[in-house]
């Protein structure tokens, strides 16, 4: 399917544009060794020990940490949120605020998922968290005939997508997910053409090192092996999955991921955001309120329409 430009007004623009000159001065996102991971990942749970998280359950289910975030009235259905960080950083604590948002906007439930990190698990390994995960909730007493949305951005939008893939081997399961939101998601894992382009004046991620760090991501594969579904979703088959929304930013490198696999994903909706760098849902700008109020009415919609 055809993307669409994201109708941002001048204002809007001017505002990206401005922000984008102070992303320019930040560091960006490397995955050069397995030390950096774990310092940030420090950092990220020493700032949440300090910040007053909302009321959530955390519970095991299957061997897989998740974390559930419930509406005050009865949900009208539920999300299977798949959290970012380049596979290397991040839990499910991190997206309270995106997730609590979801919450208070569609009348859902959210389950986040914890699963490990591919700084001591082979990303195989994440995978079979996430398809765990998503097992146990279509199939959970609690949530019986709820419709089910799966999120994923970046890294979790890989996860996302694999996982949908994978659901196909249940097809009694997957017909209760009702749809997919995939932010900026990384679906070929040898690197497609915007990734191996992608220069020295990239914003947040580091373009040089991409291809680099897909490779130390999947050590020991060509990248022929790099690229078999489900571990690169943009070859799987997608007859069968529910519909997409999909975002993109006209600025990252991981632009051609979203753009060639939404033209194999029936139903797939997608928008390239102007201006805008990987990350843009997490910008303190006029824009990402947009994209994330689009995104929920599209959840509330898919929900009534289940």
């Amino acid at each position: 399917m055809a993307h669409k430009l994201w109708p941002a007004s001048e204002p809007e623009l001017a505002e990206m544009r401005r922000f984008n000159q102070k992303l320019a001065w930040m560091p960006r996102f490397k995955i050069r060794n397995r030390i950096t991971p774990r310092l940030i990942q420090a950092l990220l749970r020493a700032g949440q020990k300090i910040k007053k998280a909302p009321p959530a359950q955390c519970t095991i289910v299957d061997s897989v940490p998740v974390r559930i975030l419930r509406p005050s009235v009865q949900p009208k259905g539920v999300v299977l949120d798949i959290h970012g960080g380049g596979w290397v950083i991040g839990n499910a604590q991190m997206d309270d605020d995106l997730n609590l948002g979801m919450v208070n906007a569609c009348d859902v439930a959210v389950v986040s998922v914890d699963y490990r990190l591919a700084i001591d698990t082979p990303v195989e390994g994440l995978m079979d968290d996430c398809l765990a995960a998503a097992r146990w909730l279509l199939t959970t007493d609690e949530f019986a005939g709820l419709p089910v949305i799966v999120v994923g951005e970046s890294a979790g939008g890989h996860l996302a997508a694999a996982t949908l893939l994978a659901l196909k081997q249940w097809p009694q399961l997957l017909q209760r997910v009702s749809g997919a939101v995939l932010y900026y998601g990384v679906y070929d894992l040898a690197g497609t053409p915007s990734v191996r382009a992608a220069g020295a004046d990239t914003l947040l991620l580091d373009g040089p090192g991409m291809v680099e760090a897909l490779r130390m991501l999947t050590p020991g594969l060509s990248d022929e092996q790099r690229r078999q579904p489900p571990l690169s979703p943009l070859y799987g088959d997608f007859d069968g999955l529910p519909p997409a929304l999909m975002f993109v930013g006209e600025l990252d490198p991981l632009k051609d991921d979203t753009l060639l696999i939404a033209e194999r994903w029936p139903g797939a909706e997608v928008h390239l955001l102007p201006e805008a760098a990987h990350g843009l849902i997490h910008f303190p700008v006029s824009m990402a309120r947009g994209v994330l109020g689009y995104a929920r009415q599209w959840i509330v919609s898919r929900i009534g329409n289940a």
